[in-house]
């Protein structure tokens, strides 16, 4: 049968592995015309993440994505079980690093068989791993059970830091990207918050709130969490699914008005099959239809979503600190093509199997 896809966030999915990539670069010597500086630093206080004032060539700059990295344990509904390498921020980096973009991931795992299977897949896809990252006692583990319509639901056995020592990109990042558990999950998500307000003079900051309401705290209080890194993005996406949760009986797109007028430059909700709508900061409002395609599951959509909305706003240069105003001057029909190229790349990954995002051969070029 023919259904819409669906963006709806359910991205902390199983993802296909291995295509060839990049080996993790993290430690290399600095391009030609780089200062160096010390790129071992502290993330837990803004004070201790100043940025860096480097000579830089705008084709070196990278992404920046923070949060977890996880296995996900898939229950079909023949009985079946897989393991795969999975959580949201990680899609996104793998989503963006198939896209052709070039991405750090800053994230906490072990030094076991499971954090083998994330290293090896991330950096085979061409995800560059922060140095720091695999400081974890074990790596987190996500159960996801698949229903008849293949709509996932989760349980987690996991823990989120932020390194206390961790290996900074040599240029200072085009964009820094957070969400889901790790912007919320005690101990680590203060810290995330202090990385992104460090990072905003040089970067875009782009926001997935992509709740579990299972590993949070009640509504009331994540709502607080939320708004307070609302307030610190440039782009923030979110599911309808996760408005309701934050705000019962509110209307989402009213939610969203009140978001873009806290700082963002352009909110985006997501409606799954329904498409999406992109509110911007200069009042206009974008509605986008979702493609119609035979859903295998919805895992890992929302964040190929947020992947295709990075890299959309990447190709038509309205990324880092510098071009702010633009991103804040943005015209609709701009946004209006880049969340098209959204929706299409998230229907190609619910048209397959587990979190598996398009390559950019595979997707209408931007």
């Amino acid at each position: 049968m023919t259904e819409p896809a669906s963006p709806t966030e359910h991205p902390d999915g199983p993802a296909i592995p291995d295509q060839p990539g990049a080996e993790p670069v993290g430690l290399d010597a600095p391009p030609s015309g780089v200062i160096e500086r010390d790129r071992t630093e502290g993330a837990m206080d803004p004070g201790t993440e100043p940025s860096p004032e480097v000579m830089v060539d705008e084709s070196e700059r990278r992404a920046l994505v923070i949060g977890e990295a996880l296995i996900d344990v898939v229950r079909r509904p023949d009985g079946s079980t897989e393991e795969h390498p999975g959580g949201s921020p990680a899609n996104v980096a793998l989503g963006l690093a198939r896209l052709g973009r070039p991405v750090d991931l800053l994230t906490w795992f072990g030094p076991d068989a499971h954090g083998d299977l994330l290293r090896g897949h991330l950096s085979g896809n061409g995800v560059t791993i922060s140095p720091g990252s695999d400081s974890a006692e074990r790596t987190s583990v996500a159960t996801a059970t698949l229903d008849e319509q293949g709509t996932a639901s989760y349980d987690f056995d996991l823990s989120w830091h932020v390194p206390e020592r961790w290996a900074a990109p040599v240029t200072p990042p085009l964009v820094v990207h957070t969400g889901s558990i790790a912007a919320v999950l005690e101990p680590g998500g203060p810290d995330v918050a202090h990385v992104l307000e460090a990072r905003r003079e040089s970067a875009t900051i782009t926001y997935d709130p992509n709740l579990r309401p299972s590993l949070m705290p009640p509504a009331d209080q994540t709502r607080e969490v939320v708004e307070r890194l609302v307030a610190l993005a440039d782009v923030v996406k979110v599911s309808d699914e996760d408005l309701a949760w934050l705000e019962p009986g509110v209307e989402p797109l009213e939610i969203a008005r009140r978001w873009v007028q806290a700082g963002p430059a352009l909110v985006v909700v997501t409606r799954g099959g329904e498409g999406a709508t992109g509110i911007l900061a200069t009042g206009h409002e974008v509605d986008v239809a979702a493609p119609r395609v035979t859903v295998a599951d919805t895992v890992g959509a929302g964040d190929s979503f947020m992947g295709g909305l990075i890299d959309g706003l990447w190709s038509a240069q309205l990324l880092g600190a510098e071009n702010r105003e633009a991103l804040n001057a943005a015209p609709a029909e701009t946004l209006r093509g880049v969340l098209e190229r959204c929706a299409e790349i998230a229907a190609i990954t619910v048209s397959r199997a587990g979190a598996n995002p398009p390559n950019r051969s595979e997707v209408t070029e931007a």
